[in-house]
């Protein structure tokens, strides 16, 4: 009988250095801070306090690792676009992000984490073209669409969808809404490609 495997936090990164030793394909989670990255992880994994959760925006200071299964990992970057904290930390920051995504083999996918109330913004604009840029694939996870009405869905999903050339998905971690869309997609990539 095969064990069950939890998902499970491996380890939080300050520098490349510290970045865990390639294992298994990684879906990484990007976005503004406070866009919702990680309660759409805690969705994902069905584990409510497997990603730290704030109301304060840039918490997320370090690359996060999580263990999802023996062959997948997620990886919840440092949120971008945060009003608060020296500009030479936020430098840091960025070079750190920056070598993850050049750097890292096994990275299969790109999960923009975007406000569905406020869609693309300036930064969400920019990470868009430096992923095209570089050649990584990537899909929008549309959040926090239990928050607006219907005209607002309609609206805030079209202008969204416009702006990618890829997959919008819209996402809600209060009901749900999504989670079985974008599993379908992040199972599609990592098992597309060669580990």
């Amino acid at each position: 009988m095969t064990a069950v495997i939890e998902p499970e936090f491996l380890l939080s990164a300050a520098q490349p250095e510290q970045f865990p030793v390639e294992a298994a394909p990684e879906v990484a989670f990007a976005g503004r801070s406070n866009a919702g990255k990680s309660s759409l992880i805690n969705r994902l994994t069905g584990r409510d306090k497997l990603a730290f959760t704030s109301s304060r925006p840039g918490c997320t200071r370090m690359i996060n690792f999580f263990q999802i299964n023996p062959s997948l990992r997620f990886v919840d970057l440092p949120g971008y676009g945060f009003a608060e904290g020296p500009v030479a930390e936020k430098l840091v920051w960025k070079a750190l992000i920056e070598r993850y995504l050049l750097e890292r083999q096994q990275l299969r996918l790109v999960v923009m984490v975007l406000d569905s109330r406020r869609g693309w913004m300036k930064a969400d604009l920019a990470m868009r073209d430096w992923l095209d840029s570089q050649g990584r694939p990537y899909l929008v996870a549309a959040t926090k669409i239990d928050k607006l009405n219907q005209k607002e869905y309609v609206h805030g999903m079209r202008s969204i969808q416009k702006e990618t050339s890829g997959e919008a998905v819209p996402f809600s971690a209060e009901d749900g809404r999504g989670t079985r869309e974008l599993w379908q997609a992040i199972t599609k990539i990592t098992n597309s490609q060669p580990s």
